[in-house]
């Protein structure tokens, strides 16, 4: 009997991403076909997303167009961060779904779809798939800090580190599979451990670098109150760890910090970047940063504009304040008006395209060890160390694309630049 088939969306961060692996890969191994399109499936899953207004509204978004798409006998099973926020309200409001699970569900949705396999569908052995030449791998589940914004922590609950057997393994049959570079994932990355009996992050990248192969690592999300110097020159000496360090500030005014239940501040932050540097001088620095929470005037904003040009970070995003339900900023209100946040919203990334691209101008005559993502397009396209997926920007190649293999490293000569690419050609 042919095996039943899956069609699997991923909404949201990447901790969302690692989750959808795990998932694919269990249930490739109890011998499900993964599919690409929603009509082909016998299984339509969804992880969702359910962070703030946007993530949410997109995730209820793809899930009603699921269920235009669907047909009798398709199920559609919704799992993730917004049905874990949203249960009763989803289950009552949208009867089209066939099952909802929250998060740290994997086992049970394997357990419920298995059952509707036939006896003849043999597993399969376990076979780590990812469709890029990066993947995700979650090391910590949850957060234990209480930032008056984020509702992560009611919706994934207290801070746990992953066993680090689970986590090596998981890397191994990535490397297997041709990834050549592994992204550890987790609220706050550099946590880890903690609740392990003295193995923590420094131990787990030892490990991890130990193994066979031509591969790097990467790591999200640095913590401002958590890194360690321990952990800052073990970056700066690993050949194999990526020199790149994401390290959400979300904002420099000490009182807007306090609101956020966060702490520090403008100057705690720029001696502890300058610090960094300092250990590793070819670091590249990201940053988040939020516009608009309750409380930030004027005079709260132009700080923020005056620490990110005298930071010069290489990569910033940044957000508009989203009030939560069920967290402290919730009794705050939403007093800034949105026509204001966006407008601090562009000012601030029309300040960052400015830095970005003085700093990008500076790899200009330089060679760097790139990553072939995609050879598919008109130029071949990688990243170096200094770009993370999906999130920053790209090397383009000017060459003949036949000599190039996705998933290799070149040698890359930096010719252009602009606010978030580079250019080169082949050494």
């Amino acid at each position: 009997m042919e095996a039943k088939s899956f069609y699997l969306l991923t909404l949201g961060c990447p901790k969302n991403i690692s989750d959808s692996d795990d998932l694919r890969n269990s249930l490739i191994k109890e011998g499900f076909n993964q599919v690409n399109e929603p009509g082909l499936a016998d299984l339509i899953l969804i992880n969702t997303c359910g962070f703030i207004e946007d993530a949410k509204k997109e995730s209820l978004d793809e899930i009603f167009r699921l269920i235009e798409l669907k047909r009798h006998p398709q199920e559609l099973v919704v799992f993730g961060c917004l049905s874990e926020r949203y249960m009763e309200e989803l289950r009552r409001e949208i009867p089209e779904i066939d099952a909802l699970y929250g998060v740290d569900a994997i086992s049970d949705i394997v357990k419920r779809v298995s059952k509707q396999k036939s006896d003849t569908d043999a597993p399969s052995p376990i076979v780590y798939t990812r469709e890029n030449t990066y993947g995700y791998i979650k090391i910590a589940e949850g957060c234990n800090r209480k930032c008056s914004f984020c509702a992560i922590p009611s919706i994934r609950g207290h801070y746990r580190s992953i066993a680090p057997g689970l986590i090596l393994e998981k890397a191994k049959g990535l490397i297997a599979q041709g990834v050549r570079e592994l992204i550890l994932v987790a609220q706050e990355s550099t946590l880890y451990g903690t609740d392990l009996n003295g193995y923590d992050l420094c131990d787990l990248v030892d490990d991890i670098t130990s193994i066979e192969g031509d591969f790097r690592v990467r790591i999200h999300y640095f913590s401002p109150y958590s890194l360690k110097d321990e952990l800052i020159d073990r970056i700066g000496k690993n050949d194999k760890i990526c020199k790149y360090i994401d390290i959400p500030l979300q904002h420099v005014s000490p009182e807007i910090l306090q609101s956020m239940k966060r702490g520090g501040g403008a100057e705690e932050f720029f001696k502890l970047i300058e610090k960094i540097r300092a250990s590793i001088p070819d670091v590249t620095l990201r940053t988040t940063f939020i516009v608009g929470y309750p409380g930030e005037g004027e005079r709260e904003f132009e700080k923020l504009l005056d620490f990110v040009e005298a930071a010069r970070f290489d990569h910033l995003g940044g957000f508009l304040y989203s009030c939560e339900e069920g967290t402290a900023a919730w009794e705050l209100g939403d007093p800034v008006p949105r026509e204001i946040k966006e407008k601090r919203y562009h000012e601030l990334m029309s300040l960052q395209e400015r830095i970005g691209l003085e700093k990008n101008l500076q790899y200009v005559g330089k060679t760097l060890r790139v990553l072939i993502d995609e050879t598919d397009g008109n130029s071949p396209v990688g990243r170096h160390e200094g770009q993370s997926p999906e999130i920053d920007g790209l090397t383009i190649i000017n060459t003949d694309r036949s000599g190039l293999r996705r998933g290799d490293f070149y040698n890359v000569l930096i010719t252009g630049a602009d606010e978030y690419d580079l250019y080169g050609e082949l050494r």
